[in-house]
């Protein structure tokens, strides 16, 4: 085994154990054991599962982004201070400048992306034990937590006459038409749905300092290419890697929906939406991850504005009545 595959065969086990127990779960309550729908619904219960754990992680995500937001007009500051000067010293100061100012916004570049880099080890988990699916079936082998006759289950069954084992790339038996039609509508609906999150969260969650600082171009060449990756590697992913992908990214665009309505970042179109909201209710203001004490103040003060306002009504003077 190489060192890629040893790295792996821990999160393989439990990818394998995970979807077993949803199996195990789903066939007690009258589920087809040999059914492909059966062997679906065991892969969308393995997102839930590691969604569902990741969401602390989440949440620290969400406060890290909008550290780096908030950091922006500073980081701009410290770039013009030191524009032009090239020179060891000036690079040094500037990088301990920089890392001052990521430890007291409580974050770094690297914590956005958080849950993605958690998450790839066991998609590369699943990738490997779906694609090893027909060659362990052959060979009289398990796969993980997979007996070898569940692993001959999985590589017989199919949804809509397509094999979970069988990708667009490589074949993997059954009928290939609806292997290629579904393989192109999960490809479809993979992409559409991670283009739709990223776009929702630049057009609706961010400040107007965030939008024109040079994070944000970088933000939106990843907005396309990102997509893009993934609709060209799709073409190699087994289906069943195809369910996971695309029920995670459903996950995620209903998480950020959340996020956008209820929770958005301090200064963007949707906290003032949310302000207006809550303000039309006559509700104070609410805390917004991310911000800074002052910025929740201000906040604060403008929704007890807008409720005084609403209110407040002119008294109707009373007329004086003639004496008789």
């Amino acid at each position: 085994m190489d060192i890629f595959g040893t790295i792996l065969a821990p999160f393989k086990w439990l990818v394998s154990a995970i979807m077993v127990g949803f199996h195990d779960g789903l066939s007690t309550i009258g589920m087809p054991t040999a059914s492909g729908w059966t062997w679906t619904f065991s892969i969308i219960g393995l997102v839930l599962v590691i969604r569902a754990a990741l969401i602390p992680v989440f949440v620290k995500q969400i406060k890290a982004q909008r550290g780096m937001q908030l950091l922006q007009p500073d980081l701009k500051k410290m770039q013009n201070k030191y524009k032009g000067k090239t020179d060891q010293l000036s690079r040094q100061a500037m990088a301990q400048e920089q890392m001052a100012l990521y430890k007291k916004h409580g974050t770094n570049p690297f914590s956005a992306c958080l849950p993605m880099l958690i998450q790839m080890p066991f998609f590369f988990a699943l990738f490997q034990v779906l694609s090893g699916i027909t060659a362990a079936a052959t060979s009289g082998q398990g796969i993980g937590a997979m007996s070898h006759d569940q692993v001959v289950q999985f590589d017989e069954s199919t949804i809509f006459g397509a094999p979970l084992s069988a990708s667009l790339l490589h074949g993997g038996g059954g009928n290939q038409t609806a292997v290629w039609i579904l393989s192109i509508v999960m490809i479809l609906a993979m992409t559409a749905s991670q283009f739709i999150t990223q776009k929702q969260i630049m057009a609706k969650n961010m400040s107007e300092e965030a939008l024109a600082s040079p994070f944000m171009r970088q933000q939106k060449m990843m907005l396309y290419i990102l997509p893009l990756v993934f609709g060209v590697g799709g073409i190699n992913f087994p289906i069943g890697v195809l369910i996971y992908w695309t029920t995670t990214n459903l996950w995620t665009m209903g998480q950020q929906f959340f996020v956008i309505r209820r929770m958005p970042t301090p200064g963007s179109p949707a906290a003032k939406a949310l302000a207006e909201r809550r303000a039309a209710r006559g509700l104070p203001a609410l805390p917004l991850i991310g911000a800074k004490k002052a910025d929740d103040a201000e906040a604060e003060e403008a929704a007890a504005a807008a409720v005084a306002m609403k209110i407040q009504r002119v008294q109707p003077q009373r007329k004086n009545r003639k004496r008789k």
